[in-house]
C-alpha cells in the first residue's frame, strides 16, 4: 500500500499538472514547429516534462512523511542531490526544446548534472557479483556519471512517437520494482524493500501513468527533453543505487548464477532498444562526418513506420519488446532457466514475426500479383494461338 500511495500521488499529481501546463502552452503559444524529422503534422507542446518534474517533487514530498522510507530519508544530502539534478536536466531540456541548445551545451549540462548525483546522491560502488568492488572513487564516480549520461540519452533518443517513452519506461520500472519486491520477499532482504531504488521505481511507474492520457496517440502535449532526460536519470539512478545493495550470499536454492547478475542485466535489458537505437545513432552519424548528437530520421521507430507500420502499432512492437525482454529476465528468478529461456525465444520469435509483418505482406501480395500476370500472360498467348488457328483454318464456300 506504501508504494501504491506514492505512485498514486505521482500519478495524479502529474495527470493534473499535464493538463494545466497543455492549458498555458496552448493559451500562449508555446510550441515549437513542426521539423522535417517529426511524425507528426501539427504543432504540439512539449512541455510534458515540466508536469512530470512536478509530480516526481510531490511523490518525493509524500514519500517523506512515510515511516516506511525514514530510511531512505535519513541522508537528505543524496535527496536534494537527485532531486536538484532532475530539476536542472529538465530545465536544461525544456530549454533545448524552445531555442534548440548546441549538442555540446546539452552534453556538458548532462554531465554536471550526472557529477552531482555522482558526488552526493548515489554512485557504482559494488557490483553484486562475488563482492566485486569498484576500485577506487574516482573510477565510482567516472563510471556513474558514464552509465548516467549513457541512459539519459539513450531514453531521450526513442522519444519520436506518441507514448513511446512513457510507455516503454512503465513497463521496463514495473519489471525493476518487481525484481526489488522478489528480491526483499523471497531473500529476506529488507533493506532492498523500502529503499531508494524502490522509491524512485515507484514514482516512475507513477509519472508515466499519469502523463500518458495526455502523450497516446494522437498526443495532446509531449513530454519533450525535459522529461525524456529526466526519466533517463531517474532510471539510471535506481539502477545505481539497487546495485551494491543487494547481498546475493543469500540468493539460494534456485539458479545460483543468473540471480547475482540480474541487478545488472535487468536495466540493460529494460533499455536494451533505447541502447541499441543510441548506439545505431553515433555509429551511424560520425561514419557520415556528422555530430553525434546531430538529429536525423533514422531512428529505429522511424524505420518501423517507414516498414509500413502504422503509428500505433510501431509503439506497440516497442512495447512487446520491452515487455518480452523485461518479464524474460525476471523468469529466471521464479523458474528453471531453461523453462525461461524457452519463453524467452517464443516472445523473441512473436515479436520477430510482428515487426516483419510490413514486409511479409508485401512480399505476399507481391507474390501473388506475379502469379496473376503470369496467369494472365498465359492465357493472352492461349487466346492468341486461338485467333491465329481460327485465321488458318479454310473458309467453307458458297
Amino acid at each position: 500500500m506504501t508504494f501504491l500511495l506514492v505512485a498514486a500521488v505521482a500519478a495524479v499529481v502529474t495527470l493534473v499538472a499535464s493538463r494545466i501546463v497543455l492549458g498555458v502552452a496552448l493559451k500562449h503559444g508555446i510550441h515549437p514547429p513542426v521539423r522535417e524529422r517529426d511524425v507528426h503534422s501539427r504543432p504540439t507542446p512539449r512541455l510534458g516534462g515540466v508536469a512530470m518534474l512536478v509530480g516526481v517533487l510531490a511523490a518525493f514530498g509524500v514519500a517523506a512523511l512515510l515511516p516506511d522510507f525514514a530510511g531512505v530519508f535519513a541522508d537528505p544530502v543524496r535527496i536534494w542531490a537527485l532531486l536538484g539534478a532532475a530539476i536542472a536536466i529538465c530545465a536544461v531540456g525544456v530549454l533545448d526544446d524552445l531555442v534548440e541548445l548546441d549538442w555540446m551545451l546539452k552534453l556538458g549540462a548532462q554531465m554536471l548534472v550526472a557529477a552531482l548525483v555522482a558526488l552526493l546522491g548515489v554512485q557504482i560502488v559494488s557490483l553484486p557479483v562475488a563482492g566485486l568492488t569498484v576500485p577506487s572513487s574516482q573510477m565510482s564516480i567516472a563510471l556513474t556519471i558514464l552509465l548516467i549520461v549513457l541512459v539519459m540519452n539513450a531514453v531521450n533518443f526513442i522519444d519520436g512517437l506518441d507514448g513511446l517513452v512513457a510507455g516503454t519506461t512503465l513497463i521496463g520500472a514495473a519489471a525493476f520494482w518487481a525484481y526489488i519486491w522478489m528480491i526483499s520477499q523471497d531473500f529476506a532482504q529488507s533493506n532492498a524493500y523500502f529503499s531508494l531504488a524502490s522509491l524512485i521505481t515507484a514514482i516512475i511507474i507513477g509519472v508515466c501513468l499519469g502523463f500518458l492520457p495526455v502523450n497516446w496517440h494522437r498526443a495532446k502535449m509531449f513530454m519533450g527533453d525535459g522529461g525524456a532526460l529526466m526519466l533517463g536519470l531517474l532510471t539510471a539512478a535506481s539502477a545505481i543505487a539497487v546495485t551494491g545493495q543487494i547481498d546475493i550470499g543469500t540468493i539460494t536454492g534456485r539458479s545460483q548464477i543468473l540471480p547475482a547478475f540480474i541487478p545488472i542485466l535487468l536495466p540493460l535489458a529494460i533499455l536494451l532498444l533505447p541502447l541499441t537505437d543510441f548506439a545505431l545513432a553515433v555509429v551511424r552519424r560520425l561514419a557520415n562526418g556528422n555530430s553525434p548528437f546531430a538529429a536525423d530520421r533514422k531512428h529505429l521507430h522511424h524505420r518501423l513506420l517507414d516498414m509500413g507500420h502504422s503509428h500505433l502499432g510501431a509503439v506497440l512492437i516497442f512495447y512487446a519488446w520491452t515487455a518480452v525482454v523485461s518479464v524474460g529476465c525476471l523468469l529466471f528468478l521464479i523458474v528453471p532457466w531453461w523453462v525461461a529461456v524457452g519463453i524467452m525465444v517464443a516472445g523473441f520469435v512473436v515479436c520477430a514475426v510482428l515487426t516483419a509483418a510490413p514486409v511479409g505482406r508485401r512480399v505476399w501480395r507481391t507474390f501473388l500479383r506475379v502469379m496473376h500476370e503470369r496467369r494472365a500472360a498465359r492465357r493472352g498467348v492461349r487466346h492468341s494461338r486461338i485467333a491465329v488457328s481460327s485465321a488458318d483454318r479454310p473458309g467453307e464456300g458458297p
